[in-house]
Formats: structure tokens, C-alpha cells, sequence
């Protein structure tokens, strides 16, 4: 039902003025919902898809040289990637704050070089591994309510969880063989809700991070303030 509401809906808030448009940044990131299904508000599944596609279309125009990959869960966008300038990054993410429906922008670019095909497609088969140990039962939370980004070895986890359900899963990444760090920005909530009613996140938490044992981070620039 998502799926068909989503197309109707895209089509009709983005209508012409993106059929020029390149699709998703491509690159470095494997980011996806666990599953078809997750806690995310029919409006706000379908503003997540029209925001990754402007916010894309937008900085692909320009910044075309930089590798920035756009995450967006429930209306709070995630930047990864390499840009070439502080100025770029600044200047990128005032570009993505523009974007309508957009509530809050982390912003984890580095000024570096764009990370090679290797790098990405060792991100891509991190990501894999993780989905695939989140689903496997381990703990008592819901897979289908967490989304997955990988950059560089380092694990980026969005949803709507519980703090124990997000901890859960931190600790389950974090010890997932290749990952460099974990940086959690869930949104939290009360209860998990029931089926049906929309979540009612509690107040917003600053991004935590989780790091594996015995694994030196790569290092990173700090994201800035949402």
C-alpha cells in the first residue's frame, strides 16, 4: 500500500520539474529501510522519497564533483560523503535545509577526496552484514524501524525506536566485523507504538556513538549542529 501511495504522491508534489533530475547521489552508501514496512507515517514515507530526490537533483547541479549522499528518515536528512572545501560543506548543507518538508539536517560530510569504488563497495557489504544480523532475531526490537547508511566503515542508524531498542541495535552493530564506529541519530520513543498509531517520538537526543572494541575509528569531521 506504501509503495502505490508513494508513487501517486511523488509524481504529483514533484511533477515536471524534476524529470531532468539525476536519481539518488550514487556511491559509497547502502542505506535502506530493513523492510517494506517501518514506523514512518504514510505522509512522511512519501516526503523521505520527494526530499532525497530535490535534495539530490539540487546539489547535483551544484556541487557535480563532490560524492554526497542524501538520507532522509522521517523528514530528518543525513549528508555523507567527501566534499572538496569547508565552504562546499557549509554551502551544501544550506542547500539541503532549503529543500521543503526537511525538519533537521545532520551533516557528517568530510572535506577529502571522493572515496574509491573499493571503499564503497566494502561499505555496501558492511551494510549487508548488519541488515542481515538485525534481522536475525538477536534482540528484542524492531529491524523494520531502523535504516542502515554505510560511509568509510562507519554505520549511520536512523529510525524510530525506543532507548532500549536503539541500544540494542547499537551494540549489535557495533560488534558487527568491519565496522569502524557507530554513530546512532534515532528519534526515540515513549513505547513502541501500536499497529496503526502513529509513534510520538520524545524530545530529540543528541547523536551518540558506539565504538567497537579494539577497532581505531577512521577519522572523521563532526557533523554540524542540526
Amino acid at each position: 500500500m506504501k509503495k502505490a501511495v508513494l508513487s501517486l504522491s511523488v509524481a504529483l508534489a514533484l511533477g515536471s520539474s524534476l524529470s531532468g533530475c539525476v536519481a539518488l547521489v550514487a556511491g559509497g552508501v547502502a542505506g535502506t529501510a530493513l523492510v517494506a514496512s517501518d514506523r514512518r507515517t504514510n505522509g512522511a514515507y512519501v516526503d523521505d522519497k520527494g526530499i532525497e530526490l530535490k535534495a539530490s537533483s539540487l546539489l547535483d547541479k551544484k556541487y557535480h564533483e563532490a560524492h554526497i549522499n542524501i538520507t532522509s528518515f522521517n523528514r530528518t536528512v543525513l549528508m555523507t560523503g567527501e566534499v572538496a572545501t569547508d565552504a562546499d560543506r557549509t554551502g551544501a548543507e544550506t542547500v539541503i535545509r532549503s529543500v521543503p518538508a526537511v525538519s533537521r539536517v545532520y551533516n557528517y560530510t568530510v572535506v577529502a577526496q571522493p572515496s574509491t569504488l573499493g571503499q564503497r563497495n566494502n561499505d555496501a557489504w558492511i551494510s549487508a552484514k548488519v541488515r542481515s544480523r538485525l534481522t536475525s532475531g538477536q534482540g528484542n526490537y524492531s529491524s523494520s524501524a531502523v535504516k542502515v547508511v554505510t560511509e568509510r566503515g562507519i554505520v549511520y542508524l536512523m529510525g524510530l525506536v525506543t532507548p532500549d531498542e536503539g541500544a540494542q541495535v547499537a551494540q549489535i552493530v557495533s560488534q558487527t566485523a568491519g565496522v569502524l564506529k557507530v554513530v546512532t541519530l534515532f528519534e526515540y520513543l515513549n513505547a513502541v507504538p501500536a499497529l496503526g498509531v502513529a509513534p510520538q517520538p520524545t524530545d530529540a537526543a543528541q547523536p551518540a556513538v558506539a565504538q567497537p572494541a579494539a577497532v581505531q575509528p577512521a577519522a572523521t569531521t563532526q557533523p554540524l549542529q542540526p
